[in-house]
């Protein structure tokens, strides 16, 4: 594994906002990440999805869990020096990786990406989580939306399918119902993006996107990360990814022979 600093500025930054911008993370591995997406919508995925709805102009692509059969996706994991920034950001010794996620927009998509957090989605839990979003196309009014502090909100947001718009956990009383955030005034982070940077934010984190109005593609690659007290943990409804048969038990940390542990080193 390659390794890589980041400020004391930026740890403390993802701390206080559950986000932050970290530039030219990945840009020694633009080529690497654009070849490999190139790869992956070639030859998808069996969680490989379209999320636009009939009529809809435009291409919303997106695919995970394709790191062990993509090899610039590995040779990126393996040579970028990205989870000993994990495991900084996070405050965690450890860094597991959890899955990849490629997301392309292509140009005149109007369909934004619909504010959500991670977590409700996936079967982890813990304070010690780090999502990497890394364009491999500059990016502008299509860059990643973050509301600032939202990984600290008492309860979580609502999860909900991104197509049909309707939510698919029982007991909506227990999650917050979906904001809006610029109508309701949340502080946005939002940052201009150059190839291979990357914003860095927490599972809990509340983000989304605008749709891509520009003449160019906007792809991005991401990588999860999970750190020393994420456990498993059952969710009331389908998770994503879904990783199926996977026979970890409530409690339990993520088995380290489907997600590896990447810092520290053996």
């Amino acid at each position: 594994m390659s390794e890589q600093t980041i400020t004391q500025e930026q740890v403390e930054a993802y701390q206080a906002d559950g986000a932050v911008l970290i530039k030219g993370l990945f840009v020694d591995h633009v080529e690497a990440l654009r070849a490999g997406i190139a790869r992956n919508m070639a030859d998808p995925g069996p969680y490989a999805a379209e999320n636009l709805k009939e009529g809809e102009a435009g291409r919303f692509f997106d695919d995970y869990c394709n790191w062990q059969r993509i090899p610039e996706f590995s040779e990126v994991i393996r040579d970028s020096g990205v989870a000993q920034v994990a495991a900084d950001l996070m405050l965690s010794e450890t860094a597991q990786l959890f899955h990849d996620h490629v997301l392309v927009k292509e140009p005149g998509t109007a369909k934004p990406t619909p504010w959500h957090q991670d977590g409700p989605y996936y079967f982890v839990d813990g304070r010690q989580t780090v999502s990497f979003w890394c364009p491999v196309d500059p990016v502008k009014e299509a860059s990643l939306r973050c509301v600032a502090g939202s990984h600290r909100w008492d309860k979580p947001v609502l999860p909900t399918r991104w197509l049909s718009e309707d939510s698919f956990y029982p007991d909506p009383d227990a999650y917050l119902p979906v904001p809006d955030p610029d109508a309701e005034g949340m502080r946005v982070l939002e940052w201009e993006m150059e190839p291979g940077d990357a914003v860095a934010f927490d599972f809990a984190t509340l983000h989304g996107a605008r749709g891509n109005d520009a003449t160019t593609r906007r792809r991005a690659f991401s990588l999860r990360f999970v750190g020393d007290d994420a456990r498993f943990v059952e969710r009331p409804g389908r998770t994503s990814p879904p990783f199926p048969g996977h026979g970890m038990r409530p409690g339990q940390r993520l088995r380290d022979d489907w997600f590896p542990v990447l810092w520290p080193r053996p």
